[in-house]
């Protein structure tokens, strides 16, 4: 629950319904369309490529990937959305599931030696966060400077005490939009909720994703905090990226810009943007959104990337409430022939969400697209692979408090080596889940339609 105590609930509600009124998505269609017909370019470690080298590598691009248009349309449209460069020489490393993140996680906050700026949606006060904890304490007592943001929702299950040690051991804690507008810092704003997943070790090596600080996460995908998940045995499903090259950079500044905004303490003087050098072969995009720019940057790069697919749009999310726009351009994607597949939960945290996604299958089958349940574990992946070429990963849900009031990161990887990975995990993915057939989905019960249409009145607040 996000506060305690029937008149504390309904209040919350009211303030939540007031502040979704007042925000909208964009009208897509026109935004590409203004968008459409830059020149794509590329940044190194040195800076931004000349125009001849920029077209001679998105022409190699081209020769490896089998001449998709999509590659040359997406990159150059998503540079005029997002603002942020195309930037090549990262090396990123696809992490599966809590263990093998939180491993990686480890290693790199042991090996830090100057900073580690830590932002994360939720942060539980249980085995794993304590892992965190004395992790963290132990880097800030040997002089490397340790800053945490953390949602004030999202954490409202984790004692206060959880934090204090953090502060009395020199870290320094910011609390994001806290629920108590008395100490909030900036504009309160109940509806905007830091949602990302991120942490960055000395401006060298970062970490996006979908995996939150909690011991649900602890068993893999073989139960969320305190709520009681269907089958709360299952383990949890998600994906998250370890990104080292130019393009920590950015994942920093992104970092930098929420503490700045929730007017957090200055950050102690380190060396938060050292000069970074190639580590790899990977191009990687950074996204962040939040309700403070005109419109959702994460948003409107899906929906143009799923506009511009040629062959395939397979999407695996953990909570999928579409809303009119993104449900057409999937639509109007199998109508011209691509292939489009759908990974969604079989089982959720949040039981209201769950059907009020489900309320959109009909339309989805008859229009021609797959839909698959993930069974055996809780999905909380956020992931898309387009064409075989361009892929991404990230915090951002498909819904609309994702898209409206939540600051989100996501990351796009451009080429089919990379791409290659992803269609793997999803091929893994797609064998344990189980097909919704059409005939048999349209005899379901009348309570399961009663669930969807009461899901679909919520849908604007999930």
């Amino acid at each position: 629950m996000l506060a305690r105590g029937p008149f504390c609930v309904a209040t919350v509600a009211l303030c939540l319904l007031a502040a979704a009124a007042c925000a909208t998505l964009p009208d897509t269609d026109a935004l590409i369309a203004r968008h459409a017909g830059q020149t794509a370019r590329f940044e190194n470690a040195r800076g931004p490529l000349s125009a001849e080298k920029s077209a001679a590598i998105l022409a190699e691009l081209k020769r490896k990937s089998g001449d998709i248009d999509i590659l040359e349309k997406q990159i150059a449209l998503e540079q005029a959305i997002v603002g942020s460069p195309l930037i090549l020489g990262n090396k990123v490393t696809l992490l599966q599931d809590g263990p093998a993140t939180y491993a990686a996680m480890f290693a790199a906050i042991r090996a830090a030696r100057d900073h580690i700026n830590l932002e994360s949606y939720i942060i539980d006060d249980d085995e794993t966060g304590r892992q965190f904890a004395n992790l963290l304490l132990e880097q800030q007592s040997r002089g490397t400077q340790v800053n945490v943001i953390y949602d004030s929702f999202g954490a409202v299950n984790t004692p206060k005490a959880f934090f204090d040690r953090l502060t009395a051991g020199g870290i320094e804690v910011l609390e994001y939009n806290p629920i108590n507008p008395l100490k909030a810092k900036a504009a309160w704003q109940i509806n905007n909720r830091d949602h990302r997943k991120l942490l960055v070790v000395d401006g060298r090596v970062a970490f996006i994703g979908g995996i939150n600080i909690s011991s649900v996460y602890s068993s893999g995908s073989v139960v969320r905090r305190t709520r009681k998940v269907p089958g709360d045995k299952a383990g949890w499903r998600d994906t998250h990226f370890q990104i080292e090259g130019p393009v920590v950079g950015e994942l920093q500044r992104l970092f930098v810009e929420t503490w700045t905004k929730q007017k957090g303490k200055p950050l102690a003087p380190k060396d938060y943007f050292p000069a970074l050098k190639t580590q790899g072969k990977d191009i990687v995009r950074a996204i962040g959104s939040t309700p403070d720019d005109a419109y959702s940057l994460i948003y409107l790069t899906l929906v143009s990337a799923i506009g511009n697919a040629e062959r395939q749009v397979y999407l695996t999310h953990a909570y999928f409430v579409p809303d009119p726009q993104l449900l057409k351009s999937l639509i109007d994607a199998a109508a011209r022939g691509v292939d489009v597949k759908l990974i969604l939960p079989s089982k959720s945290d949040s039981d209201t969400v769950f059907h009020a996604g489900r309320a959109y299958y009909s339309a989805l089958l008859a229009a021609g697209i797959k839909i698959y349940e993930r069974r055996g574990a809780v999905l909380h992946s956020k992931t898309a692979l387009i064409d075989g070429v361009w892929s991404c990963v990230g915090s951002s849900n498909l819904d609309w408090r994702s898209f409206l009031d939540n600051d989100e990161i996501n990351a796009v990887i451009i080429g089919r080596e990379f791409a290659q990975q992803m269609q793997a995990m999803f091929a893994s993915d797609l064998a344990n889940s189980d097909a919704i057939d059409q005939e048999s989905w349209e005899q379901r019960s009348p309570l399961l339609h009663f669930k969807e249409w009461w899901g679909s009145l919520l849908q604007r607040l999930l």
